[in-house]
């Protein structure tokens, strides 16, 4: 049985990870490398996330700056970082594409938020999913005999104390991405 919650201990941390994965890369008034990171290059035929064709920093908290590996990829970055839904502009600046990071409106400030909002109630059914596949699997070990009824309970309160750990996880990393997006 305890392989079982190992397992399961594996795959909610795997969810929180993800869920904060996803809500690093919405744009907020600060410029984050982060966000850039996993942007779609067309280049040399195929699909490549930027991180992995050119270098990302933040030199100033409103300004990107990339720095392509290969100068001819200038032109497929600046499309790509223009075309992804960060409505974000970049311009080349000699063998840099400079990404000015603009204030956030009121209207896309609220956009935002419904978005993270929307990001972490995924995560939480997730984490809820999880949680009722390890109750099945000790309920399952429970009416087969391989564990007793005190076992059962106690392998059942091991799960529900893994998924409010993981869900209080997942609202404080909502919390601090609400916050940060607020932040005028």
């Amino acid at each position: 049985m305890s392989g079982i919650n190992d397992e399961l201990s594996q795959k909610m941390e795997k969810t929180v990870t993800n869920t904060s994965r996803e809500m690093t890369g919405i744009r907020t008034g600060k410029a984050s490398p982060a966000l850039l990171e996993n942007v779609k290059v067309e280049c040399w035929g195929s699909s490549m996330p930027l991180k992995q064709v050119a270098g990302i920093s933040a030199p100033e908290p409103r300004m990107l700056v990339v720095q392509p590996w290969d100068q001819a990829t200038s032109t497929a970055i600046v499309k790509a970082v223009e075309t992804s839904d960060l409505g974000l502009r970049a311009a080349i600046d000699g063998p840099v594409i400079r990404i000015p990071i603009p204030k956030l409106s009121e209207e896309r400030r609220k956009d935002l938020l419904k978005t993270v909002r929307r990001i972490a109630e995924e995560g939480r059914t997730a984490i809820r999913n999880l949680r009722r596949d390890g109750n099945d699997a000790v309920n399952k070990a429970r009416k087969g005999a391989e564990i007793s009824e005190d076992e059962a309970k106690r392998f059942l309160d091991e799960v529900q104390k893994m998924a409010d750990s993981s869900i209080s996880e997942i609202d404080r990393i909502l919390k601090a991405k609400e916050e940060e997006i607020t932040e005028v």
